[in-house]
């Protein structure tokens, strides 16, 4: 028996999105804590058999924890993204994507730093190392060009959020302006709620837009993005966000705060929407 989704599968010209900060793994935790992995990770399993998103961007996922991801979501998915750590361990911003609808045509992962091309650098007061992956796929159900960003905030440093937050937002503009048309999709956990200085950086000129106030439906309540494994909180802050480019249009939102057995996946809730962008192509595949 499935899970009752969210939102779950969609078809063409539809696009399922879902940001998702799964909580890293910690190898010492009090027994009867609801913040062990060992516990969690069956139910992180069952919120992406039931929503099978087209476009993940998890965070604070450790190699295994990544590796199990992609087992949970099942054999068409692929991801990109490369651990913190200058030797590309430790925590990882992936990015997961299903093959069937999506082409992956390049991707990069850059430091949240002053010195961005070098791996594991740090800048601006963080004592956490901080990256954004970004990943350029080709719609093969509409022909259209979709760029991703998915990243991770510093949680002490306002500093480096906003410092970061600039440095993603030209990155951000940079792909808008490369190719005309472009789909420009944010995901990621900002550490700062819609009244920060950190979002009216992201939003302020119009180069993103937050799906939640731009969606034509919000399939739940505002509920707060970071429980901590308490229940849910309505009215609470948003810090985890899918912000989106000129041009793409937001049908639906939610925040995803499923208990089980009154039990979170993760001390965060995931966030989802469904999204279109460009026009159907005839040159587009129909593998989908």
């Amino acid at each position: 028996m499935t899970d009752a989704a969210l939102i779950g599968p969609v078809s063409p010209p539809d696009l399922h999105v879902m940001t998702f900060n799964i909580r890293r793994r910690f190898a010492r935790v009090r027994p009867g804590s609801p913040d062990r992995w060992v516990t969690r990770k069956q139910l992180v399993r069952r919120i992406l058999a039931a929503e099978q998103p087209t476009l993940l961007g998890v965070q604070e996922a450790l190699t295994d924890q990544v590796d199990f991801v992609a087992e949970a979501l099942g054999p068409h998915y692929r991801w990109v993204g490369r651990g913190r750590d200058p030797s590309g361990g430790g925590e990882h911003c992936a990015i997961f994507y299903d093959s069937r609808r999506l082409e992956l045509t390049d991707w990069q992962q850059l430091a949240l730093s002053a010195t961005p091309d070098l791996p594991g650098s740090r800048s601006w007061g963080n004592l956490t190392r901080r990256v954004v992956v970004s990943a350029a796929f080709t719609d093969l159900a509409t022909g259209a060009r979709l760029v991703a960003f998915n990243t991770h905030l510093d949680h002490l440093s306002w500093r480096s959020r906003l410092e970061s937050a600039q440095l993603i937002l030209k990155l951000a503009q940079d792909a808008r302006d490369a190719q005309p048309g472009t789909a420009v999709v944010v995901l990621g956990d900002f550490n700062a709620g819609e009244g920060s200085a950190v979002y009216r950086r992201l939003t302020a000129d119009g180069v993103l837009r937050d799906a939640w106030d731009a969606a034509a439906e919000q399939l739940t309540p505002q509920w707060g993005t970071f429980s901590h494994y308490r229940g849910r909180r309505p009215g609470g802050k948003r810090i985890d966000l899918i912000l989106l480019g000129e041009g793409v249009e937001a049908v639906s939102t939610g925040i995803n705060a499923a208990r089980f057995d009154g039990r979170a996946a993760s001390d965060h809730e995931p966030v989802q929407a469904v999204l279109r962008y460009g026009n159907p192509s005839s040159g587009a595949s129909d593998r989908v």
